[in-house]
């Protein structure tokens, strides 16, 4: 199986990164473990680990956060266990417990919240975990890692014994001191302790006088410290006792030791749980600190970067507060392999190492610094070739170590590679240099492998041009300043700015333009020209934004006014309907209209019933004919209406009803006067007062001093 070289890694600085991610682990095992980290080899490896990472980054803003991991290894005590005949000792022991119980805590919590948790939980029931272990430990030894009393019947007996004795050399002890003090054969301080044993301290001229052991003296040999006779007896005893209590308690860490002993390899499965836990951990914490996130993984051959950090710039400009820039890079197999050119100091190296780096990083299972919508996919081989690679070991100049490289990219390059060089056919004769590495180029593309470049050589612009799935990049500068804007732009080839960058650092302009003319006119022209084009370039950049811009907002406007068109149009629609309605009905009234009159003047009923039924027959002429179907159902929605009517006129009768009752009950109406002129007036219910100067038929002029009015005779009442 293929995998990325180690020089590959060193290259692209990962090494540094896992140096990162190792500063959070909470355990030597772990940070060790990352250290040695080198990327997957296997697509399917590589998905879980990152899912379990992005898990645990979650854990950290969730309410559920996941217990902690930290143990201390028991590495000496899994290689003592493989020793026949070898015993533990109880700190041994007791570390293993940590070790089964911390276990047990994440494997129940990883259940609990199987559904927050699912690729951490899958990973966590591969652990085969057996409960005997703690219970056999936890029965024989106690919190403080102490052997319990009742670790065996032998055990407790002695102990029991041994309080018995003590009790007896601390009461014998109190009758010494006592006895002594009283005949001051005693110092100030009366008693020590030597040798763990509670001794006088007898004043050195009487220690004739005292009875028993002399077990030492002080420094300047005015005191000497003697352990007395009473007491002697029972210390032989103790000494016996506790000797009993040391071999019984070797017997009891024996048989726990060959109690455990069978189950190593589960012990060892523990420790190396943990401590994938711990590089878990690390990993979720770096992810953090980077703001890694889990791109779309993809199957097919495909790299899209939306605004990815190169992450040790990222943490380093982080910590000085200084400002990072992103790029945005694509590589998909109709452009497979870019060519990125431009200036010295532009970002040309960091946008190379950026690809490679996160590249390496993802398929370590580890977070990447970009946007979660970025696309990756897995190589099975990443080789570069970048910066000055000079071999002082082998003896080799940077052009024979770089024509080493690309021997052994030659050989290996396929479409499953992504190869990465920076400054590509430096370290020669310019254009032999150059037109060997045109030759490579093209055996790379013709191999379907995916790459970048950097370069300043202009036939590998132009081959990167004339290639259908190559493309062009370079870094933006800004014209005025030259200073760099750190923007990759896909699509065109970079100007050197070879002469303009050198006015700019304070060369004289005499030697620039010498230096012109020492090249050829064409070159020079060349370069120039392609500075042109990206001032060009730039400005249509910007004139296209401002005219999408300006796009939008019309479309914007365009839609809103359609609205108001529509909104417009149906009403117009709705009141030019209403508009024929009602003329259909003036034109139908004015020709009823004729027939009253004519009715008026010549009282013809039969010929007003014909010119009726007539006018009547031509109306209905006009409406559209029903079909029976139709009819039928018109006819239903007609008996439908005239129940409604019904209904309606029922209710309209019994509030008639209701209304005439009322008026039965009011006091009967004024009676009516008849009017004549000269009569004061005024409209009833109104309170202005006139007098009637004319009456002509039923109406009557007023006079109300200021105007006159035209007024019904029904409408006045007499004041």
């Amino acid at each position: 199986m293929p995998k990325i070289d180690t020089k590959t890694l060193e290259d692209l600085e990962f090494p540094s990164v896992l140096r990162q991610v190792s500063e959070n682990c909470v355990t030597e095992p772990g940070r060790e473990t990352v250290l040695v980290i080198i990327p997957y080899q296997d697509f399917d490896e590589i998905e879980p680990e990152l899912q379990r990472v992005k898990e645990f980054k979650a854990s950290f803003d969730g309410d559920n956060h996941i217990p902690n991991h930290g143990f201390d290894p028991i590495f000496r005590e899994l290689r003592l266990l493989e020793i026949e005949n070898s015993t533990l000792e109880i700190s041994g022991f007791r570390k293993i417990l940590s070790i089964s119980e911390t276990t047990r805590i994440l494997l129940k919590f990883f259940k609990k919240f199987e559904e927050f948790y699912i690729h951490l939980n899958s990973f966590s029931e591969e652990v085969s975990y057996t409960s005997i272990i703690s219970e056999e430990i936890n029965k024989r030894v106690d919190k403080y890692g102490e052997i319990k009393d009742d670790a065996s019947t032998q055990l407790g007996t002695i102990r029991r014994r041994l309080n018995v004795v003590k009790g007896k050399i601390n009461s014998s002890f109190t009758k010494a001191l006592s006895q002594y003090s009283a005949s001051d054969y005693l110092d100030e301080i009366r008693e020590s302790v030597v040798e763990n044993r509670r001794v006088l301290a007898v004043k050195a001229m009487h220690r004739k006088k005292v009875k028993g052991a002399v077990l030492g003296s002080s420094k300047t040999g005015s005191i000497v410290y003697i352990e007395p006779q009473e007491t002697l007896e029972y210390a032989n005893e103790l000494s016996n006792l506790i000797y009993e209590e040391d071999e019984e308690i070797k017997r009891i860490l024996k048989a726990m030791t060959e109690f455990v002993r069978p189950h190593t390899e589960i012990l060892a499965s523990y420790q190396e749980y943990l401590i994938a836990m711990d590089v878990l951990y690390a990993k979720a914490k770096y992810a953090l600190k980077i703001n890694g996130v889990l791109p779309i993984i993809s199957k097919d051959k495909k790299i899209s970067l939306q605004k990815a950090f190169h992450p040790l710039l990222l943490v380093s400009n982080n910590k000085r507060k200084d400002k990072t820039f992103p790029q945005s890079i694509e590589l998909v197999p109709d452009k497979r392999i870019i060519v990125i050119s431009g200036p010295n100091a532009g970002g040309k190296s960091i946008t190379l190492k950026t690809v490679g780096l996160l590249q390496v990083m993802l398929q370590s299972g580890l977070l990447i610094s970009a946007e979660s919508q970025s696309e990756m996919c897995f190589f099975k081989r990443i080789m570069t070739d970048i910066g000055d690679n000079q071999s002082i070991e082998n003896h080799l100049s940077t052009y024979s170590y770089r024509l080493k490289k690309m021997n052994y990219f030659l050989k290996k390059c396929d479409k499953k590679t992504l190869f990465l060089i920076d400054e590509f056919g430096t370290g020669s004769d310019p254009e032999l240099g150059g037109a060997l590495a045109e030759t490579f180029l093209e055996v790379f593309y013709e191999r379907e492998a995916f790459g970048i470049i950097t370069t300043h050589y202009t036939n590998l612009k132009l081959l990167a041009n004339e290639l259908p799935h190559a493309i062009n990049a370079n870094m933006q500068f800004d014209n005025k300043s030259l200073e760099p804007l750190y923007h990759l732009h896909l699509g065109e080839a970079g100007s050197s700015y070879t002469f303009e960058v050198a006015q700019k650092n304070g060369i004289p302009y005499s030697l620039i333009n010498r230096s012109k003319k020492k090249i050829e006119r064409g070159k020079v022209r060349f370069d120039k020209t392609i500075a042109n084009l990206q001032k060009e370039r730039s400005n249509l950049r910007k004139t296209s934004e401002s005219l999408k811009t300006e796009e939008q907002k019309a479309r914007v406007e365009g839609k809103q006014l359609e609205e108001v068109n529509a909104r417009a149009q149906e009403k117009l629609e709705s009141y030019q309907e209403l508009f024929d309605a009602n003329q259909k009905l003036i034109s139908l009234g004015k020709k009823f209209d004729t027939l009253s009159e004519k009715f008026f003047n010549n009282k013809q009923k039969k010929q007003l019933l014909d010119e009726l039924m007539r006018l009547v027959m031509i109306e209905n002429s006009k409406r559209k004919k029903v079909a029976p179907k139709v009819k039928k159902a018109v006819k239903v929605k007609e008996q439908e209406i005239i129940k409604e009517v019904e209904q309606k006129v029922e209710v309209i009768r019994e509030r008639k009803k209701e209304e005439k009752e009322k008026a039965k009950k009011l006091p009967p109406p004024k009676p009516k006067v008849t009017l004549k002129l000269g009569d004061r007036v005024r409209m009833i219910d109104g309170r202005a007062i006139g007098t009637i100067d004319t009456i002509e038929k039923n109406k009557a002029i007023v006079n109300y001093g200021i105007f006159t009015t035209n007024v019904s005779l029904e409408e006045l009442e007499k004041v």
